[in-house]
């Protein structure tokens, strides 16, 4: 499955961003969906994670209550709404995909990827 994230672009803390990623090739019915985002000069880190029914949601602690993830099955798009955003938000996000049906585990290895959408937030 090809992965093509979007909806990043420049905000000013306390602004809105909807991101997307639409996923190609075959359905992602079957897999789990995870945000992830990488700072200048940091390390990669999830974000948000959803399972193949929604049933199964994880946040970070430092997006909990401001980022709310979700998925359209039927669109083969995952969304990830961003509302409140701080400059700490800065980042290239990632939409990654990996073939589970299981709640959250942070071990899991994604097996696809999206190129990545930049978000940027001024203060």
């Amino acid at each position: 499955v090809q992965l093509q994230a979007s909806g990043g672009g420049s905000v000013q803390a306390g602004g809105s961003l909807r991101l997307s990623c639409v996923a190609s090739g075959r359905t992602i019915s079957g897999y789990a969906m995870s945000w992830f985002r990488q700072a200048p000069g940091k390390e990669r880190e999830v974000v948000s994670f959803i399972n193949w029914s929604g049933g199964s949601i994880y946040y970070a602690d430092s997006v909990k209550g401001r980022f709310t993830i979700s998925r359209d099955n039927a669109k083969n798009t995952v969304y990830l709404q961003m509302n409140s955003l701080k400059p700490e938000d800065t980042a290239v996000y990632y939409c990654a995909a990996v073939e589970y049906s299981g709640s959250y585990d942070p071990g899991l290895l994604y097996s696809n990827w999206g190129q990545g959408t930049l978000v940027t937030v001024s203060s």
